[in-house]
């Protein structure tokens, strides 16, 4: 089971990592705090300083059709913000 699913590269976390050394992952429900941590530390070789997550429940939605009204919702998240130790940098671009 991989903990990170996919880091968030928006214009607001791309800030954050430049100001403040923070960096934004998207990753499995089920993780929890310690376990991201290692993961983070094992796949980009730094050192995590504090980690905080957010659960996002499931958005939903309905539709009207001709067959009547069609109902969904999209999968939960949950986002996880790793501070890392000073001087140390998490590259994303490296292996484009």
């Amino acid at each position: 089971m991989s903990v990170l699913i996919k880091p968030i590269i928006t214009e607001k976390m791309t800030a954050e990592s430049e100001l403040n050394n923070r960096y934004g992952f998207f990753v499995d429900p089920r993780a929890n705090k310690i376990e991201i941590k290692k993961e983070v530390e094992s796949t980009y070789g730094v050192s995590v300083k504090k980690v905080r997550t957010m659960n996002y429940g499931p958005t939903r939605k309905s539709r009207y059709t001709k067959t009547g009204v069609q109902h969904g919702k999209t999968n939960a998240l949950k986002k996880a913000i790793v501070d890392v130790v000073e001087g140390d940098v998490i590259d994303f671009y490296s292996n484009l």
